[in-house]
């Protein structure tokens, strides 16, 4: 069974169709790469998968669970955690600070940064710190760990390596490997290839629709996969 399962997805901003029959599907341990040219709809199916936005038409699935009525906003926040492209982290505060925003229980905190996923990410040796005055690379790091508070088990991420060093990059790959080998969901939207050496499928998003696609394709072969142009 999927661990998420998206079908039918329709979605528009006044009149302009942004998604009109959008098929995703991402099974436990897998992470799911999402391509596409600006302005596609990758950030608005994001949103929509995250229970940010919700969808004109269509269904969602949680392990065969439908995100519907009053229990959708539990479903998709006990499933889901969103690391948006932009830093979210408020910049005045410390990084323990900005983490105790979404850790409510300092015990489980305490737990997460000793032995859970905060402390594979490093997050243990930047409590003290600043989030204004951290690097693009550990911002970056820090926004996964709150996403992650809760354990959801699946990670959405709207273009993780932005503004990204080759090292930055190189090191949110690394954890986000270690996230799906413990069982983990990813789904990644990226206009960066290399990314998607860690995708197990990729789906392409053109026209507002959804293709899976070979997931090998790269440079020009990728490009007509997604381009609008014929």
């Amino acid at each position: 069974m999927e661990r998420i399962l998206a079908s039918g997805i329709e979605s528009a901003y006044g009149r302009k169709i942004v998604l009109a029959g959008v098929d995703i599907a991402a099974e436990a341990g897998q992470c799911v790469g999402i391509v596409g040219a600006n302005g596609c709809g990758k950030s608005t199916l994001l949103n929509i998968l995250a229970g940010l936005r919700d969808a004109r038409a269509g269904d969602i699935f949680f392990d065969g669970q439908k995100a519907q009525g009053r229990a959708a906003g539990k479903l998709f926040r006990s499933y889901t955690g969103y690391v948006p492209q932009e830093n979210n982290l408020i910049p005045e505060l410390s990084v323990r600070d900005n983490l105790l925003i979404w850790y409510r229980d300092r015990r489980v905190l305490a737990r997460e940064l000793k032995e859970g996923f905060l402390a594979v990410l490093g997050v243990d040796r930047m409590l003290s710190m600043r989030a204004g005055r951290l690097s693009g690379g550990m911002k970056k790091r820090v926004s996964i760990g709150c996403a992650l508070a809760g354990n959801p088990p699946i990670l959405i991420l709207d273009e993780p390596d932005a503004a990204l060093d080759l090292p930055g990059k190189a090191d949110i790959r690394r954890y986000l490997v270690l996230y799906k080998q413990r069982g983990g969901t990813i789904l990644l939207a990226t206009h960066e290839e290399s990314d998607l050496d860690i995708c197990d499928k990729v789906y392409a998003l053109k026209g507002g629709k959804s293709n899976e696609t070979d997931k090998t394709l790269r440079g020009e072969e990728l490009l007509k996969q997604i381009s609008d142009k014929e």
